[in-house]
Formats: C-alpha cells, sequence, structure tokens
C-alpha cells in the first residue's frame, strides 16, 4: 500500500462530512498512542501555551529525578529517552520560543544532574546538540526574546 502525501489527504478529507471527519479523528486516537498526544495537545492544550510548557517541565522534573544513577550507561539511556520525549513534545506544539523553553530547561536539568554529565562524552556531546539547537531556533525568534533566551544561553554555555 502506497501512503498518499499530504496534500492529497487534505484533497479527499474536504469532501468529507463532519460526522466522517469525527469519525476519522477519533479512529485515529484510537491506532497510535502519539496520535491521541497530539489530539490532545491540539483539543485540550494548544490555547494554554504556557500550561502545556508547564507540564512538560514537570513531566522533565520527574523523568530526571526517576533517573538511574547506578551507571553511565543507565543514566545515558534514561537521558536519550527524556530528550526523545522532549522532542515529541515540541514537535507537537511547533512553537519555536516553545521548543527554545524546552530545551533549555532540559539543558538546565541535565547541567545540575548527579553525577555529573561532563564525565562522559556522550552526555557532553548530547549536551552540546542541545546548546546548538537552541542557538539555531533562537535566530528565528523575535528580537526582544532572543535577547532574554540568550542571557539564559550563555549562563548555559559558560
Amino acid at each position: 500500500m502506497d501512503t498518499a502525501t499530504v496534500a492529497a489527504i487534505k484533497k479527499e478529507l474536504n469532501y468529507y462530512s463532519q460526522d466522517e471527519l469525527l469519525q476519522v479523528c477519533l479512529r485515529l486516537a484510537k491506532f497510535k498512542k502519539e496520535n491521541k498526544e497530539l489530539l490532545t495537545y491540539l483539543l485540550f492544550e494548544a490555547e494554554n501555551e504556557q500550561g502545556y510548557i508547564d507540564s512538560v517541565k514537570e513531566f522533565i522534573d520527574e523523568a530526571f529525578d526517576g533517573l538511574n544513577t547506578k551507571n553511565y550507561y543507565l543514566i545515558k539511556k534514561g537521558v536519550r529517552k527524556i530528550l526523545t520525549a522532549v522532542k515529541k513534545y515540541i514537535r507537537y506544539s511547533q512553537n519555536k520560543e516553545t521548543e527554545v523553553v524546552l530545551l533549555l530547561y532540559f539543558c538546565r536539568k541535565l547541567r545540575t544532574m548527579k553525577p555529573s554529565f561532563t564525565r562522559n562524552s556522550v552526555l557532553r556531546n548530547t549536551y552540546q546538540t542541545q546548546l546548538r539547537m537552541i542557538k539555531n531556533t533562537l535566530a528565528k525568534l523575535h528580537e526582544d526574546l532572543q535577547y532574554d533566551y540568550q542571557i539564559e544561553l550563555d549562563k548555559l554555555e559558560s
């Protein structure tokens, strides 16, 4: 089965009634967890972006608190899992400011984590990569926001 393009899907959805669209959305939500998470964001959290950011920050806090710190292999695995989830939540939002805020928060939590991430090259590289991503996204924001977030970024880089 060949997958249709987004343009073809959009064109086809124009022919559906409101009830049929509702059924398609509900079927999508039942099919995969990510679809349900995206629909949850769009329906309940998109209007309150700050509340969404706060809930993702709570998730990051809980995930770092629950991190197994017995050895660096388990730490690396846990940090990658947290980062994957954060990137997924950023993708749902598609808001550049949300991306910067969440990545800055992730880097702050990684920096304050015990044992220190600086002893492991993979964790150091992950940290540096996220800082570069923040810089790239920061360039796309309004100048006032750039200034505010640049100060936080400079603290993390020093």
